[in-house]
């Protein structure tokens, strides 16, 4: 499965939610029923998921944790806010980067629609 087949089974199922409970549940509300949407979809789901930083040949547990690594090819970081501040943005690409992944997704639960709470960002991506 490729990186945007993953990815649209996670926006797809990141709409049912949303379009069941819409805007205002916490964000680890969001992510457990993520989580079983896409396992019952078949999907391995990896959640809070440590990736390390390496600093001069030194590997640094304190990288940070994606909250959530699908079929270990795609990074989905969840936030349950009124608006994705751009701060949002930059700290997915650096997570893609050092996870060396190429897909990224940032949901914000927290919008009035789910399309406009979606952001997809590539590193490297072959589309």
């Amino acid at each position: 499965m490729t990186e945007n087949e993953i990815a649209k089974q996670i926006v797809d199922a990141a709409y049912h939610i949303h379009a069941r409970f819409g805007p205002g549940l916490l964000e680890s509300a969001y992510q457990a029923m993520l989580v079983y949407e896409l396992r019952k979809r078949g999907l391995r789901v990896a959640c809070e998921q440590p990736v390390p930083l390496l600093y001069d040949g030194l590997e640094l547990e304190i990288g940070f944790r994606a909250d959530m690594i699908v079929e270990e090819r795609v990074i989905v970081e969840l936030k349950s806010v009124e608006a994705l501040l751009p701060v949002h943005k930059k700290q997915l690409i650096t997570y893609l980067k050092l996870a060396d992944k190429r897909l990224g997704l940032l949901i914000n639960f927290g919008a009035a629609y789910i399309k406009d709470g979606i952001v997809r960002l590539v590193n490297g991506l072959q589309e």
